[in-house]
């Protein structure tokens, strides 16, 4: 039987060990490096970089090999998490069980703690050794690609719509539409990147995205569900913040037992997916289905 908790365990330290050679030539007295740090290194699930190693070994290829990728996913995530923290938007006072950036720091050290850690992702990506032009041209895709999942067409426009619409009453396929954007755009991304970077087939890379708008989606429900009956000691922030900011949420337009439903059925469409891939997919398998049973 699989173990997932091992592998994300496994996997979350070679992401760790990565991200600390990357900042490793940093001077770490500088308080920019050390905002940086404390949102990088605090840990969290790293889903995205660990979607992105498992989508390479999908598809045949080894997870060493986009590990630049990876890291520099995590980097844009932390980035979006940092800004979404601040005052002028979410408000959050806690993140991964530690105080936000902003108040650890101060706003404008956050504020260009999050600009460091999305300009160091495509300075990373932009100086991967490589030797011929087809790797040339595969990481150039790489960034085209993360940079329009993170940018004003993706993760920044969902972001946008989310902040739009409190107060408002969404309906469904809206609500879809802007999660797509917000969650959904990276986590496609992260798998995208993973699996092209292995060399996947075509049909393979559409597969994959099957599956990635499934989980994304999943995410979400999920997400929306823990924030009305999580433990917040469990997941290092506040609940109950979205009825507050009146957002449109899954429970609120489905009700919870629904939006279980809901997110189940989601996950159950990207396990179809999957089907046709052997057991090197056995990752994203459990990683779908951790989606949906996590706590935090």
């Amino acid at each position: 039987m699989f173990d997932l908790s091992a592998y994300i365990k496994n996997k979350n330290q070679q992401i760790k060990v990565a991200l600390e050679e990357i900042l490793h030539d940093s001077q770490p007295s500088e308080p920019i490096v050390e905002a940086m740090k404390y949102s990088l290194m605090a840990g969290g699930k790293r889903i995205r970089p660990v979607l992105c190693l498992a989508a390479a070994e999908a598809v045949g290829g080894k997870p060493q090999a986009v590990l630049p990728a990876a890291c520099a996913l995590e980097m844009v995530h932390t980035y979006s998490l940092i800004h979404d923290d601040l005052p002028a938007m979410d408000n959050d006072d806690l993140r991964r069980g530690k105080p936000t950036c902003h108040v650890a720091f101060d706003e404008a050290t956050a504020i260009l703690a999050g600009d460091a850690l999305l300009t160091l992702a495509f300075e990373v990506l932009s100086s991967v050794q490589f030797t011929g032009e087809n790797r040339a041209a595969g990481w150039l895709k790489i960034i085209h690609i993360i940079s329009t999942a993170a940018g004003y067409r993706g993760m920044i426009r969902g972001q946008m719509l989310d902040m739009a619409a409190e107060g408002q009453h969404l309906t469904i396929d809206e609500l879809k539409s802007m999660h797509a954007l917000k969650t959904g755009a990276l986590i496609e991304a992260s798998l995208l990147c993973g699996a092209l970077l292995a060399d996947a087939r075509k049909r393979q890379v559409e597969i994959l995205k099957t599956y990635a708008r499934n989980i994304g989606l999943a995410f979400q429900v999920t997400d929306d569900i823990l924030n009305v009956e999580g433990n917040p000691k469990i997941m290092g922030k506040a609940v109950g913040t979205d009825k507050l900011r009146e957002k449109s949420t899954y429970p609120a337009l489905l009700g919870l037992e629904t939006s279980r439903q809901f997110a189940e059925n989601l996950v159950n469409e990207a396990l179809q997916a999957l089907e046709v891939f052997d057991k090197k997919a056995d990752p994203l398998r459990a990683l779908a289905t951790y989606i949906i049973e996590r706590k935090r």
